[in-house]
């Protein structure tokens, strides 16, 4: 479980000053979050903070109780925690079944391999030998980054808009490439994303905007507020915007 307390993030930039995440706190506790809310609302940031990848200005981050601030992303990933980036990296020179084996921290057979595979829906025999680089599409790159966090067996899985520059058929399926893995997982699974789809499947949901937290709380409570049946991507988007502001006056006049 992953607490984060009073977590701020201040930026210096040609546009000026300003706090990225300003005075988070919060717990992620449940199988399956999903952080969502207006581009620029700091989703992504704070997905990286709980990684890792970036530290807080001021705030305390604590996995299972232990104040993690000061770790590494590497310390961090050796603790369970694990980052998917909207576009997966690719490695020349590198075969799929060898990119399992290091996410496993050993040599993955053959079966284990195929098993890691056909969990996201790859033919595996199709897969063992490829070289993870560009002649794999960003569909293909995607489900083979979801079978090394099933390889790895991490307890907090993060995707940071894991639909971002896949086809709709790659996204139809790698929705239930998530929907299996959130059966089956034995950890937590927090997917940032504005897609319909993916909030409908979610646990909980977190709104982000402004860099505070407007909404957190089961599907069932939050979607209503934010999503009519049918809405686009960009009608959700609207309706995030107009959710966190809604739930930011309410706050003012409390």
């Amino acid at each position: 479980m992953i607490e984060l307390r009073n977590i701020t993030y201040h930026v210096k930039d040609e546009a000026g000053e300003k706090d990225v995440l300003d005075d988070v706190s919060l717990t992620l506790g449940g199988r399956f979050v999903a952080l969502t809310g207006p581009n620029g609302g700091g989703k992504s940031t704070l997905a990286k903070v709980i990684a890792g990848i970036i530290r807080p200005t001021s705030g305390k981050v604590f996995w299972n109780g232990e104040d993690i601030t000061d770790l590494s992303v590497t310390e961090r990933a050796k603790k369970g925690i694990s980052y998917a980036f909207q576009q997966p990296v690719r490695f020349k020179g590198l075969t799929v079944k060898d990119l399992l084996s290091i996410a496993a921290g050993k040599n993955a057979t053959v079966a284990s391999a195929c098993e890691y595979l056909s969990e996201v829906g790859l033919c595996a025999r199709d897969y063992l030998d490829r070289e993870v680089n560009a002649s794999l599409s960003g569909g293909e790159l995607k489900r083979i980054e979801i079978a090394t966090i099933l390889a790895r067996g991490t307890k907090l899985s993060l995707f940071d808009e894991p639909e971002a520059g896949i086809d709709l058929w790659s996204f139809s399926n790698l929705i239930s490439v998530f929907e299996t893995m959130r059966e089956k997982t034995r950890g937590d699974i927090v997917i940032i994303s504005h897609q319909e789809r993916i909030l409908s499947v979610a646990d909980e949901i977190i709104v982000l905007s402004g860099g505070k937290v407007q909404k957190q709380g089961a599907r069932a409570e939050i979607l209503p507020a934010i999503l009519n049946s049918g809405a686009t991507c960009k009608t959700l988007e609207s309706k995030l915007e107009k959710a966190a502001q809604s739930g930011a006056a309410r706050r003012d006049r409390a």
